[in-house]
């Protein structure tokens, strides 16, 4: 799975993307992002505050129940404002 993180997330976490395996437990949006934050140090200082956090999976913005898969495109970044 490859995670991309944009804004703040990339400052925080240290680096813009990564490839992870994805662990058997992770089935969806939420469980994905509990285990980001798991992992620890930056992961879970960047992600402590899930509701300034939005996902898209394959370029499409989907909700924490979206499913998850192997071979995914993730990409984790703040609410966009502005005009």
């Amino acid at each position: 799975m490859k995670l991309l993180y944009f804004a703040w997330l990339r400052a925080r976490i240290g680096h813009a993307e990564e490839v992870v395996d994805l662990p058997p437990q992770v089935r969806d949006v939420a469980g994905l992002l509990d285990w980001l934050q798991a992992r620890g140090g930056r992961y879970a200082e960047a992600l402590q505050d899930l509701s300034i956090v939005r996902v898209a999976v394959n370029q499409d913005y989907v909700s924490n129940e979206h499913p998850v898969r192997d071979g995914d495109e993730v990409a984790l970044f703040p609410p966009v404002t502005g005009g």
